[in-house]
């Protein structure tokens, strides 16, 4: 018996180093950047689900560690954004909020790590004010079609009307209403659509829509 326990331990431990060598990883790495007057539904809802779903999110902040959201909540995160640069996200989601989208468009780290996300073919994704606010002013949905906060959609240069728009790898979408939709769409992007119906049937989600 404790031979076959170690040969087990063993085989698991190759199989763990094999698939890091080849660059297969076992879970996916998430960076959710925060600042002062995000919007904090937004906020919770991304890191909430995602978590769920069994991604490594790193909250960070492109201010002080602890932030106060766009209606008073204090959020601590855990690292800030000086401490990412140089690593490497399957997907980096921006919640929205105002002024909190403008401090993330302001953050020139963040907006170096989301061009070099959108020219590696990674993941990125904003709700909310943060289309229109972070992301149209760095070139960032130039070619894409998106969705944002209503109010706002005359600023993207290929609005949509969609609660939740997947164009390529860049996922957006409208609003706090929207956030648990816009997450579970995450899910689905980083771990395929089974995992994200394992993930929306304990929440309640209704049936998906269909993306755009």
């Amino acid at each position: 018996m404790g031979l076959q326990y170690g040969y087990i331990c063993q085989t698991i431990a190759f199989l763990i180093e094999t698939l890091s060598q080849r660059g297969l990883k076992m879970s996916k790495n998430v960076l959710v950047p925060i600042a002062d007057g995000i919007e904090e539904i937004e906020a919770s809802t991304i890191i909430d689900v995602l978590r769920r779903a069994g991604a490594e999110v790193t909250v960070a902040s492109v201010g002080q560690l602890q932030v106060t959201a766009s209606r008073g909540m204090k959020l601590v995160a855990d690292v800030l954004i000086a401490d990412c640069t140089g690593q490497t996200y399957d997907l980096i989601a921006l919640p929205g909020g105002m002024p909190g989208a403008e401090h993330l468009r302001d953050c020139q780290p963040l907006m170096d790590m989301l061009k070099q996300q959108k020219s590696a073919g990674r993941l990125y994704a904003a709700i909310c004010a943060t289309p229109a606010v972070a992301l149209t002013p760095h070139g960032l949905i130039d070619d894409k079609r998106a969705t944002c906060y209503p109010a706002m959609q005359e600023q993207l240069p290929k609005p949509a009307s969609e609660r939740v728009v997947v164009a390529d790898t860049c996922i957006t979408s409208q609003g706090p209403g929207t956030a648990m939709e816009f997450a579970v769409e995450l899910v689905a992007q980083l771990f395929g659509q089974t995992k994200a119906d394992e993930i929306a049937a304990p929440l309640l989600m209704p049936p998906r829509r269909g993306k755009a």
